[in-house]
């Protein structure tokens, strides 16, 4: 899955490097100025067809790079005064290891008893001549069951 502010981090780098706007990449790639918008506020996340023009129109962003931030920007040799490298530390959900460190946060507080007396209510009817008429039971299947006493 993409990481839309991270994604936006790397348009950003592209619109610098090649001097655009939001506006004149947008044009570039043959989008509509409101998709690029869109994007950039987080409203939206990029398609397959907007990850694939990007692609097409500027041969120096590397796929991998653009979707998750693996590998760098741009690709292929340029001479070594003229290489920018733009390398990416972000880490994708999968590598990213929640339980690696067990916490004993549980284990260390001691029980605390409660001094609040125990409250007992008892449910009693708002009017005591009222009788049940039906009582209708629905499924998550979207069936529902009625029953009449």
């Amino acid at each position: 899955m993409i990481n839309t502010d991270h994604f936006v981090k790397r348009l950003e780098t592209i619109f610098e490097y090649y001097g655009l706007t939001a506006s004149l990449f947008a044009d570039k790639i043959n989008v509509q100025r409101s998709s690029i918008s869109h994007l950039l506020s987080g409203r939206n996340k990029p398609s397959l067809d907007f990850i694939l023009k990007v692609i097409e129109n500027f041969p120096e962003v590397e796929l991998l790079w653009l979707l998750n931030g693996k590998g760098s920007f741009p690709k292929g040799e340029m001479g070594s005064n003229e290489k920018l490298t733009v390398s990416s530390e972000e880490k994708t959900e999968q590598e990213i290891d929640l339980f690696s460190q067990k916490t004993t946060l549980f284990e260390t507080l001691p029980e605390k008893k409660s001094n609040t007396p125990k409250i007992e209510t008892e449910v009693k009817p708002i009017h005591s001549e009222s009788k049940i008429e039906r009582i209708v039971v629905f499924y998550n299947d979207g069936t529902f069951k009625n029953y009449t006493p």
